[in-house]
C-alpha cells in the first residue's frame, strides 16, 4: 500500500501515486454526489399522480419512495466497507451504475413491482457520497481536505433542493418515463467523468468481507425502517409494526455480539464506540430529523390552497424554485464551514449549524405570513444544514483509522437516514393530528404546521447537546489515527 501522510496533519493521507487536481476531482465528485442525491426527490412531483398511472394505490405507490430510502440505509454502510477493501473509485463507479440500471428499468416500467425494483436500485448509489468524501481524505494535499469534504457535504442538500423543481418541471411537460432517462443521462455522464478524471486511492483495508454482518444489518435496518416510514398507514399499535420493531431490536443486540467477535467486521464497533465518533453519529440522528422536517412541511405549506387560511396555492414547479435557495446557500456556506473549522475546529462547527438550525424553525414558527417568509426560513435552515454537514465528515475522518474512512462516513450517512427516515413518520402523523377540508382535500391544521416546527426546534437542539458532549480537541487536524487493525 502506497500511502504516506503528511507531516502537519496525520489524519489525512495522500496517495503517493497520484499528482490531484484538486478542482477538478472536487467537481466530478461534487457532480456525482448531486445527481445521486436527486435520485431522493426525482419522483416527488409524480407521487399524486402515480396510483391512476400505475393502476395502483396510494398506499401500495407510496413504496416508489420507501423503497429508494430503505436501499440508501441498507447499501450505504456496505458500500464504504467494500469501497475500505476494493478501491473507492470502483465502488462510486458501481453505485453510478446503480443509477444508471435503476433509471433504465423505470423508465421502461409501467408497473408498480418493476418501478419499485428501479427504485430501489436508484436508492443505493447514495453510498457515492460518503466514497467520495474519503477519496478527498485520501487524495488531496491536506490543506484542500477540509473546504473540499465540506463542498462534498453539502451536495446532498443541493441535489434534494435543486432536484425539485427540475423533476417538476419534467414531470409537467413531458412523459412521467422521461424524469428516468434524464436520470440515466446523468449517471452515464457521471460514470464517464470518474473513469477519466478521479485517481483510484492505493489506501486500502484488504480482508474477507464480512457477508453475515452485512446481511445482520439489513435485517436489522429493514426491520427497524420499514415500520418507521410504513407505520402510519399500517398503525403504530398494528401487531406487524410492533413486531418488526423488536424484531429490529434483538437483530441489532445479535448483530452488534457478532462484530465485536470479527477481526474485520463490516463496521468496527470499538471505533464507533469513541465519544468523537459516537456523539456525532448521535447528532447526525438528529439533525436529520431535523432537516427533513423543512422537507415536509415547508412544500405543503406553500402549496396549500389560499382557502386554507394560511396556504399561497404555488405549483409544485414555482415551490420548488421558492425554496430552491435553501440548497444554494448550503453550498455557498461550505467554504465559510471549512473555515469557521479550521478555525474553531469542526465540533464548534456543528455547535453553531445546530443552532442555525434551531432560528430558521423559530423563523418560520413566528412568521409564514408572506411566501419570501417561508423562503427566507427555509435558507436559514438551509444554512444550519450546511454547516453541520460539513462539520460531522471532519469530526469522524479525525477520529477514524484511514484505512477505514469509507466505512465510518457510510455509518455517519446511515445516521443521518435514520434520523430522516424518523422525521418523515413523525411529521407525518402530526401533520393529519388535526385537519381541515377544503375543496373536498384534506389539509393539516396550521397548528399541526407549527406544531412540526417546535418539535424540529426540538430536534436541533438535541444535537447540540450532542456536539457540545463531543470531546474538545486543541489540534482536531494533528492527533494521529493512522494506526491500522491486525488483520
Amino acid at each position: 500500500m502506497s500511502v504516506h501522510a503528511h507531516p502537519s496533519n496525520t489524519d489525512t493521507a495522500v496517495d503517493a501515486t497520484v499528482s490531484p487536481r484538486p478542482r477538478l476531482i472536487l467537481t466530478v465528485l461534487g457532480l456525482c454526489g448531486i445527481v445521486v442525491a436527486l435520485m431522493q426527490t426525482l419522483v416527488v412531483p409524480i407521487i399524486p399522480q402515480l396510483p391512476s398511472l400505475l393502476n395502483a394505490s396510494p398506499a401500495d405507490t407510496s413504496w416508489a419512495i420507501t423503497a429508494t430510502l430503505l436501499a440508501a440505509a441498507v447499501i450505504t454502510p456496505i458500500s464504504g466497507r467494500l469501497g475500505d477493501m476494493f478501491g473507492k473509485k470502483r465502488m462510486i463507479l458501481v453505485s453510478l451504475g446503480l443509477v444508471v440500471l435503476g433509471s433504465v428499468i423505470c423508465a421502461l416500467s409501467s408497473s408498480l413491482i418493476v418501478l419499485v425494483i428501479g427504485r430501489a436500485l436508484q436508492g443505493a448509489s447514495v453510498g457515492a457520497i460518503p466514497l467520495g468524501i474519503a477519496i478527498l481524505r485520501d487524495v488531496l494535499p491536506p490543506k484542500k481536505v477540509g473546504g473540499a469534504m465540506a463542498v462534498m457535504s453539502a451536495t446532498l442538500g443541493v441535489g434534494g433542493a435543486v432536484g425539485l423543481p427540475i423533476a417538476a418541471l419534467i414531470a409537467q411537460s413531458a412523459d412521467w418515463h422521461f424524469l428516468f432517462v434524464v436520470s440515466a443521462a446523468l449517471g452515464c455522464l457521471c460514470m464517464l467523468l470518474v473513469f477519466f478524471v478521479i485517481p483510484e486511492s492505493s489506501v486500502r483495508k484488504p480482508g474477507r468481507f464480512d457477508f453475515v454482518g452485512a446481511l445482520g444489518l439489513a435485517a436489522a435496518l429493514i426491520a427497524l425502517l420499514l415500520p418507521i416510514t410504513k407505520g402510519g398507514t399500517w398503525g403504530w399499535t398494528d401487531p406487524k409494526t410492533l413486531g418488526l420493531l423488536a424484531s429490529s431490536v434483538v437483530i441489532f443486540v445479535a448483530w452488534g455480539f457478532w462484530e465485536l467477535r470479527r477481526s474485520a467486521p463490516l463496521v468496527n464497533l470499538r471505533i464507533a464506540a469513541r465519544k468523537q465518533v459516537l456523539f456525532t453519529n448521535l447528532a447526525s440522528i438528529a439533525i436529520g430529523f431535523s432537516m427533513y422536517g423543512n422537507s415536509l412541511s415547508l412544500p405543503q405549506l406553500l402549496m396549500a390552497p389560499k382557502d386554507t387560511g394560511y396556504g399561497f396555492g404555488l405549483s409544485m414547479v414555482t415551490t420548488g424554485l421558492v425554496l430552491a435557495p435553501a440548497g444554494l446557500v448550503m453550498m455557498a456556506l461550505s467554504p465559510v464551514s471549512a473555515r469557521i473549522s479550521d478555525w474553531k475546529g469542526p465540533r464548534i462547527t456543528l455547535l453553531t449549524g445546530s443552532l442555525v438550525i434551531g432560528l430558521g424553525y423559530v423563523a418560520a414558527l413566528f412568521a409564514t405570513s408572506a411566501v419570501w417568509q417561508v423562503a427566507l426560513a427555509g435558507m436559514v435552515i438551509g444554512a444550519g444544514v450546511g454547516l453541520t454537514f460539513s462539520a460531522m465528515p471532519a469530526l469522524i475522518m479525525s477520529s477514524v483509522p484511514i484505512t477505514e474512512s469509507a466505512a465510518a462516513n457510510g455509518l455517519n450517512s446511515l445516521m443521518r437516514s435514520i434520523g430522516t427516515s424518523s422525521s418523515a413518520a413523525v411529521v407525518s402523523v402530526v401533520l393529519a393530528g388535526a385537519t381541515i377540508m377544503v375543496h373536498d382535500r384534506v389539509y393539516p391544521t396550521l397548528d399541526m404546521f407549527k406544531a412540526t416546527f417546535v418539535i424540529s426546534i426540538v430536534a436541533a437542539a438535541v444535537a447540540m447537546i450532542f456536539a457540545w458532549l463531543i470531546p474538545k480537541r486543541k489540534a482536531p487536524h494533528r492527533e494521529s489515527t493512522t494506526s491500522r487493525p491486525q488483520e
